[in-house]
C-alpha cells in the first residue's frame, strides 16, 4: 500500500491499530509485569488464649477499612506458624512468630522452605514462669517437676527445652503437660502441675490470669544477663513494679524478653507488605509494660531478613494514593499513574508523528518535481545556453515525462491543492518553451 492511500486512510490503518495496540501493551503490563494484588489474606496466630490472636483480631479491623479481609488461623505455636509460611505452597500469608525461630535457631526437618520476610517487630514477650510456693530462682529448679509449657512443638516447650539443655537439666526429667493459658493456671491451682511456663506478651489473658492468681507466684530468675548473652535473641528487660496492676509484680523483677516478629512470604505482593507494616504502625504504637511508645513496631534485632518495602515504610510511610484511597483503588490509581500514563503520553506522540511523517513524504514528492521545474527554468533563463530547437525538444521531453508521472499521483484532499499548483505551474514553463519557439 502506498503512501498516499495510508495517510488518506490513517484513522482505520494507523490510528486505531496504535491504539489497539497502547492498550494491549498496557494491559499486558497491568496483568503480567505488575498485576493487582489479591485483597485477602490469611495470618496464622497461635493459641486461643494468647495475645497473637489479639493483635490478629485488631489487624483484621485495620484492614477491613482498607477494604482487605484477613481471616484469623489458631495454631500450636510459632513453630507450626513458621511451617505455614515456609511450605510449599505456603497455607498462610502472615504470622507471628517468637524470637528464636530465624538466624539463632533451626525448626523443622531440613527440607527445602520458601523465604520469609520481617515485616516488624511488633512486640515483646517476656519468659514467664510460675510457680506455688516459694518465687523459683533458677531453671534447674525444674528437674522432677510437673511443668506445663504448651502442647509439643510449640514455641513455649520449644525454648524451654533449649534452655534447660544449656544449664544441662535432663529433659526426661521433666514431667510435660500439654496445658497453657487458663487451662494451665487451673492444673496449678489443683496442683495438677508444679509450674507453668509460658512465653507470651504481658497483656495476653494467660498472664494475666495467673499474675492474679491467689498463691501464684513469678519466678524471679537469676543471672538473665548471662542467658540473654548466650542466646542473642533473648534480652534482659526490668518488669516495674505495679506494672500489671497493683501489686502486680509486688517487686521490680528483672524478665528475659524476645521480640514478636510480624512475618510475611518473601512473594507476597510489595502492596500488601506496604499495608500491612502501615497497619502494625498504627496497632503497636502504644507503649507497654517492658517499652515506651513508639519503641515498636521496629525492625531491630530482627530474626528473618527484613522486608525492603517495610523498611520504606517506617521511614517515609505510604504512599500518596495508599494513604488517602482504598487499598484496592489505590492500586488502580498507582497503575494509571505507572502504566496507563506513559502509554497513553507516547501513543498520543505516534498518533501525531506518524500521519505528520506520511504527509510529509508526500509533500516531498511534490517538491521534488518543483525542484525538477527549477532546473529546467534555470535552463530556459541561462544566458550562456544556446537554446536551440534540440535543446528544446529535450527540455520538453523532460516536461513531457514530469507531467505524465504527476498525473499519475496520488495525493489526499488535503494536498491537492498542491497538485493543481504543480500542474499550473508546469503549464506555465510549457508556455516559455513556446515563446522561445515563437522566436
Amino acid at each position: 500500500m502506498n503512501t498516499a492511500a495510508l495517510y488518506k486512510h490513517r484513522w482505520t490503518l494507523i490510528r486505531m491499530p496504535l491504539a489497539l495496540f497502547a492498550i494491549a501493551l498496557a494491559s499486558a503490563v497491568w496483568w503480567w509485569w505488575n498485576p493487582m494484588p489479591p485483597t485477602r489474606l490469611t495470618i496464622s496466630t497461635g493459641l486461643a488464649d494468647g495475645a497473637y490472636p489479639i493483635h490478629a483480631s485488631r489487624y483484621a479491623e485495620a484492614l477491613a477499612r482498607r477494604g482487605i479481609q484477613l481471616d484469623v488461623q489458631l495454631s500450636a505455636g510459632s513453630p507450626q506458624n513458621l511451617e505455614r509460611l515456609q511450605a510449599r505452597p505456603a497455607t498462610a500469608d502472615l504470622a507471628l512468630v517468637q524470637g528464636g525461630f530465624g538466624w539463632s535457631s533451626a525448626v523443622g526437618p531440613d527440607v527445602p522452605k520458601a523465604p520469609v520476610q520481617t515485616l516488624a517487630n511488633v512486640d515483646i514477650e517476656a519468659l514467664w514462669l510460675f510457680s506455688q510456693g516459694a518465687p523459683l530462682t533458677t531453671l534447674d529448679q525444674l528437674g522432677g517437676l510437673r511443668v506445663a509449657a504448651g502442647p509439643e512443638g510449640s514455641g513455649h516447650r520449644n525454648l524451654l527445652r533449649r534452655l534447660l539443655a544449656q544449664d544441662r537439666v535432663p529433659l526426661e526429667d521433666i514431667r510435660w503437660s500439654e496445658l497453657s493459658g487458663l487451662p494451665a493456671r487451673d492444673a496449678l491451682l489443683r496442683h495438677e502441675v508444679d509450674a507453668v511456663f509460658m512465653v507470651a506478651a504481658p497483656r495476653a489473658p494467660g498472664v494475666e490470669a495467673l499474675l492474679a492468681a491467689p498463691g501464684v507466684h513469678l519466678a524471679i530468675l537469676q543471672g538473665t544477663g548471662a542467658i540473654a548473652e548466650r542466646n542473642k535473641y533473648l534480652e534482659s528487660r526490668l518488669l516495674p513494679q505495679d506494672a500489671m496492676g497493683a501489686n502486680l509484680p509486688s517487686a521490680d523483677t528483672s524478665m528475659l524478653t524476645t521480640p514478636t516478629h510480624l512475618l510475611a512470604r518473601e512473594d507476597l505482593h510489595p502492596a500488601l507488605k506496604r499495608v500491612v507494616t502501615a497497619v502494625a504502625l498504627e496497632v503497636h504504637g502504644q507503649s507497654g509494660p517492658f517499652h515506651r511508645a513508639g519503641e515498636f513496631p521496629s525492625l531491630r534485632a530482627s530474626d528473618f531478613p527484613s522486608a525492603p518495602e517495610s523498611r520504606r515504610v517506617m521511614l517515609r510511610g505510604l504512599n500518596l494514593f495508599e494513604r488517602h484511597l482504598p487499598f484496592w483503588w489505590a492500586q488502580v490509581a498507582e497503575r494509571l499513574l505507572l502504566i496507563g500514563l506513559p502509554v497513553l503520553l507516547v501513543t498520543a506522540l505516534l498518533l501525531l508523528l506518524v500521519p505528520a511523517w506520511l504527509r510529509w513524504r508526500l509533500e516531498g514528492h511534490v517538491m521534488r518535481w518543483y525542484g525538477e521545474l527549477r532546473f529546467i527554468e534555470d535552463d530556459l533563463s541561462s544566458q550562456n545556453l544556446d537554446v536551440g530547437g534540440m535543446e528544446l525538444s529535450h527540455i520538453h521531453n523532460r516536461l513531457r515525462r514530469m507531467e505524465a508521472a504527476v498525473a499519475t499521483m496520488q495525493l489526499p484532499e488535503e494536498l491537492a491543492q498542491h497538485w493543481f499548483t504543480l500542474r499550473q505551474h508546469i503549464e506555465f514553463v510549457r508556455s516559455r518553451i513556446l515563446e522561445y519557439r515563437g522566436r
